[in-house]
């Protein structure tokens, strides 16, 4: 059972902070909340680094303050999935390089010139190069857009994105039906085997373009993923300032039950399991995590 690492997406979301069930009372900075979360969980989902490339410097902070077990899942920069991007995150450097006030509102990968690509992604990697270095950094998680499809464009980004994180462990999580549908769930699961990548199971609602079917496989030796992110139909392509009504969502004891055989399944298959709760309108995702511990000891 060591082998499998339950916890959540995010220990700072602004609805978690305001509930007031996680944290005691005392603890009210940044470095208090990881270290109480790091003596809760053995795992956490970096969730920032998707809107903007993080620094060195924070990553060493995270390593600091964790305890030497502790592990560190990291999205991926949103540019590189393939989701729109405002310049204005980017290194103010880089936003010259694209044309400073006169840069589109709105860029994708392929409006980014070549060589502004691998300083990014050098960025990128030099980031997370103290998590590393310190032996706590899991899967570097892509979470790719809803309109990469499984085509040769799609598989062209994928084998691509692989490339540029040469000697990293990396997740991929895809968000259109296209690659598991029509008789392509075989060639995908092939396709992650074969690039040396961790195939992610989503538990997500069902019946939209954007979702994909949760198949329980493992397609790399030392890692399998599992991302619950709800199974609210209602609020699953809500559009709003905040993701927490988008994964808001309070999973049963019956429905986390269910999934433990699988997950055990998992363990068999993969040296470890992170197990990442996505939802996050208050403590839900501490909270089932919690639960999907006690129902698996």
């Amino acid at each position: 059972m060591t082998a499998i690492r339950i916890g959540s997406a995010s220990w700072t979301d602004p609805t978690l902070l305001a509930c007031g069930r996680f944290y005691p009372p005392e603890v009210k900075t940044a470095e208090a909340r990881l270290r109480y979360y790091a003596t809760q969980f053995p795992i956490v989902e970096i969730d920032s680094s998707y809107y903007g490339i993080p620094t060195a410097a924070n990553a060493q902070l995270w390593a600091q303050r964790t305890p030497e077990d502790f592990v560190f899942n990291v999205k991926a920069f949103r540019i590189f999935t393939g989701h729109q991007t405002s310049p204005t995150v980017l290194h103010k450097d880089i936003q010259a390089a694209l044309g400073g006030a006169a840069a589109p509102k709105v860029i994708y990968y392929k409006d980014v010139p070549g060589e502004i690509r691998h300083e990014l992604w050098r960025r990128f990697i030099e980031a997370l190069a103290p998590l590393r270095g310190a032996g706590k950094l899991g899967a570097v998680h892509f979470q790719f857009a809803p309109w990469l499809l499984r085509n040769r464009e799609g598989l062209a980004h994928v084998e691509h994105c692989v490339e540029m994180m040469a000697g990293h462990t990396m997740s991929v999580e895809f968000r259109n039906k296209s690659w598991f549908g029509n008789g392509n769930a075989e060639k995908t699961l092939d396709f992650e085997r074969a690039l040396g990548v961790v195939h992610t199971v989503v538990d997500s609602p069902q019946g939209f373009d954007n979702c994909v079917p949760c198949i329980f496989e493992a397609t790399h030796p030392e890692l399998a993923l599992v991302r619950l992110h709800g199974r609210n139909q209602a609020s699953w392509n809500h559009r709003g300032p905040a993701s927490s009504g988008r994964f808001d969502y309070w999973y049963s004891a019956d429905e986390l039950a269910a999934m433990v055989p699988e997950i055990q399944g998992l363990a068999e298959r993969a040296a470890q399991v992170h197990v990442v709760f996505n939802t996050n309108n208050e403590d839900q995702g501490q909270a089932n995590a919690r639960l999907l511990a006690a129902l698996m000891a």
